[in-house]
């Protein structure tokens, strides 16, 4: 496995991640603290030494599983862990120093670690990128050593913009097929301030697998069942903001491109085609899921009529619904 330096924190960090938004389950279904730890050990086996994760992922239980898991690796994985969403309501006064150490507290606990190696704010409202008693916050608990470095999570490219205002490690942002608009200025301006960037639903929950079809079943709990119009959350966060129907003609004119019906390995291997990425992310919800993410990392560099012609793609099928959104 390949690594990259993640920015400022100068940690090398394998280029495909593990995202653990679904850890060890399907999305709306229980949690499998079985198939967690065989997702975690997987990841481990194959290379992976950094996984995603958010206070609110699973109730708490993907940090707690990471939390069993780490003792066996502790000084070799760097855990990235998000806080914010589990303010009620979601609001940017919500956002103060008091509540955001309240949160990292809780993340302490159930990693089980004294101080966390990356935490980001997860995706708040605009208005909180220019909260300067809030980075200053961060600032301090850098100081009291319950963090090592801090970030932003974000929804929009301007606000990755803004958040580079302040000393922040990483951002994370979804960045993939159906979502190109960070290539042009945000990846850019975090190489040159030394910010990470980790690319986040790089599959666009699950479409960019090549997997799906026109009468495939979601569960009721499953966010690609409810928040396909951002009923719950930021539409954005469901199959990248792109209407399941149009999404499918552009997947297969993908595969006509690759010359394949497993879009995984290519889906990823074209994200990490851009320099200024540090790494991405996947999720797996069970370990074949892992191996599967992880074949990326053997694809050989894509060729320069694929870069130009995915890019044809989004622009025939996508861009007039997506670019001006995020």
């Amino acid at each position: 496995m390949n690594q990259r330096r993640l920015g400022r924190t100068n940690r090398m960090v394998s280029e495909i991640g593990l995202g653990t938004w679904q850890l060890g389950t399907k999305w709306g279904e229980p949690f499998d603290e079985a198939e967690a730890m065989r997702i975690l050990e997987a990841s481990w086996e194959n290379g992976i030494n950094l996984i995603d994760t958010a206070d609110i992922y699973n109730d708490g239980n993907s940090e707690r599983a990471i939390g069993r898991f780490l003792p066996r690796h502790k000084d070799d994985v760097f855990v990235v862990t998000k806080c914010g969403r589990g303010l009620d309501p979601h609001t940017a006064e919500g956002y103060t120093p008091e509540n955001m150490e309240r949160f990292i507290d809780g993340s302490l606990r159930r990693l089980g670690v004294e101080r966390l190696d990356l935490v980001l704010l997860h995706c708040p409202p605009t208005s909180v990128y220019r909260k300067d008693a809030l980075f200053a916050g961060l600032d301090r608990l850098v100081q009291k050593g319950k963090l090592a470095h801090y970030g932003v999570s974000i929804e929009k490219v301007s606000e990755g913009l803004q958040a580079m205002e302040y000393p922040i490690a990483a951002i994370e942002v979804i960045f993939n097929l159906f979502r190109l608009k960070p290539a042009e200025e945000l990846l850019p301006a975090a190489q040159a301030k030394d910010v990470g960037i980790l690319a986040r639903v790089p599959l666009a929950s699950g479409l960019l697998t090549g997997r799906y079809r026109k009468d495939t079943v979601f569960g009721a709990g499953d966010h690609r069942s409810y928040n396909r119009n951002g009923e719950a959350f930021d539409k954005g966060e469901t199959f990248s903001g792109v209407d399941y129907d149009l999404g499918l003609q552009a997947v297969e004119e993908l595969k006509r491109l690759f010359q394949t019906e497993d879009l995984v390995p290519y889906a990823l291997r074209w994200i990490l085609m851009h320099e200024g990425v540090s790494a991405v992310i996947p999720g797996a919800s069970r370990r074949e899921q892992v191996l599967s993410n992880v074949r990326a990392a053997n694809l050989p560099p894509l060729r320069e009529e694929q870069m130009r012609g995915a890019e044809a793609i989004y622009d025939r099928y996508l861009r007039a619904s997506i670019h001006p959104h995020w």
